[in-house]
């Protein structure tokens, strides 16, 4: 009976509020740890991110964009039909501040508009709440231009846990190098 009534009970989700576009250009810097929250909540537009600009996108041209959120997928910009070489490597569930360097290899291209099977598995599905928690791997990000970033999905919900708005922790490399430690920018 415990087990039933335990079931039964929602469990609490962490909520995002979305972030507003505000893209800037960031240059050769080193950017995060941030957290923003993406409003992917309809069912057929893809909400666009770029790293080198730190911000969602309210209009995005095909080589502007490294990664696209359309309610639980998440794509990056990169292989057939796209206009970027971006690319995503799953690196496990590791603590987000331990990745100091992501490879150099092993990033996946998206198989289809909406799969990347290096991220498409995200969540956990909950089968008697019906949520997406995060399963809190980190990814390493091979961005449209061929920098890299790392990111950990944090929530899929804002609000009243409302589906659709994708809360992520992140760090871009705008050197170009993909180490992420403080002081790692490549001597002028």
């Amino acid at each position: 009976a415990s087990f039933i009534v335990a079931s039964m009970r929602r469990p609490e989700m962490p909520a995002g509020v979305i972030t507003p576009a505000n893209p800037l250009a960031i240059g050769d810097t080193l950017v995060g740890p941030a957290t923003i929250t993406v409003d992917a909540t309809a069912q057929g537009e893809w909400a666009f991110f770029a790293f080198n600009r730190n911000s969602v996108l309210s209009v995005a041209a095909p080589g502007d964009w490294d990664l696209a959120f359309r309610r639980f997928y998440v794509i990056a910009n990169g292989g057939p039909g796209f206009a970027g070489r971006g690319g995503i490597a799953d690196l496990g569930k590791v603590a987000f501040d331990s990745v100091l360097l992501v490879p150099d290899t092993g990033y996946v291209v998206n198989d289809r508009d909406s799969v990347n099977t290096a991220i498409r598995r995200w969540y956990d599905y909950g089968f008697t709440s019906h949520l997406l928690p995060s399963k809190n791997h980190v990814y390493a990000i091979r961005t449209a231009d061929g920098k890299y970033a790392k990111m950990q999905i944090v929530s899929y919900y804002c609000g009243e846990a409302e589906p659709g708005c994708l809360t992520f922790k992140y760090a871009y490399q705008g050197d170009g190098t993909r180490v992420f430690k403080a002081g790692s920018q490549r001597p002028r």
